[in-house]
């Protein structure tokens, strides 16, 4: 038996992305869960038993080198999945990755031995599950070419456009410190080129927040 408030907020969302039928299952055996800002929902090497599908708020993805150092991947928002879980279908294993709400969430987690059954069963399943996959490869590669052939300020500019995009704010609460770790570089290197970008009239730095000025 589903659960009526899980079905009509997943009907709001997704009604045109999966049929009722699949809607009405996705509630019977998922599980809803709030989150605040900054909430750690998937730890490097954690067993992967759900598949999370984000209702609202955002997302972001994050992988670790040898050294613990953290590199941003891509953000999660209204109806994705991360690809990480998708592997889940196929054979049991551990994440590779790190995820961390970027506002306040609500993520709704499918058991992950429903995946397979559900890819024969629902076409429209079938469909998101290759989508996502073809989502998230292609913004891997992206940050792949943002690592490797742009440099820092451009990566920069690109993260500051990125994260206006997910938050839909302008006024971005962070830190160069945490900018720093995203980006996978040290706060003083963000702090000149933050400053440089703030004499370019692109960003107005606050005290508590950064006002971005040229992206929205």
């Amino acid at each position: 038996m589903y659960n009526k408030e899980c079905f009509q907020k997943l009907q709001q969302h997704f009604q045109f992305l999966f049929e009722e039928a699949l809607i009405q299952e996705m509630c019977s055996v998922g599980m809803i869960k709030s989150y605040p800002e900054d909430a750690v929902l998937m730890e490097i090497g954690q067993v992967l038993t759900y598949m999370p599908i984000v209702l609202t708020g955002s997302l972001k993805v994050m992988k670790e080198d040898k050294e613990g150092n953290e590199l941003l991947l891509y953000y999660l928002e209204l109806g994705d999945t991360c690809a990480v879980t998708l592997s889940c279908c196929t054979k049991p294993s551990k994440s590779g990755i790190k995820a961390v709400t970027e506002s306040k969430s609500e993520i709704i987690f499918i058991p992950v031995e429903k995946m397979e059954e559900w890819m024969v069963k629902y076409k429209s399943w079938r469909g998101f599950v290759l989508d996502s996959y073809n989502v998230r490869l292609n913004e891997m590669l992206d940050a792949i070419d943002n690592l490797a052939f742009n440099n820092m300020e451009d990566r920069l500019i690109k993260y500051l456009r990125d994260k206006v995009y997910v938050t839909k704010e302008s006024k971005l609460h962070i830190t160069h410190f945490q900018i720093a770790n995203d980006l996978h570089s040290s706060r003083v290197v963000i702090s000149r080129i933050m400053k440089k970008l703030e004499n370019q009239g692109v960003i107005i730095q606050h005290r508590n927040y950064v006002e971005v000025k040229e992206f929205m």
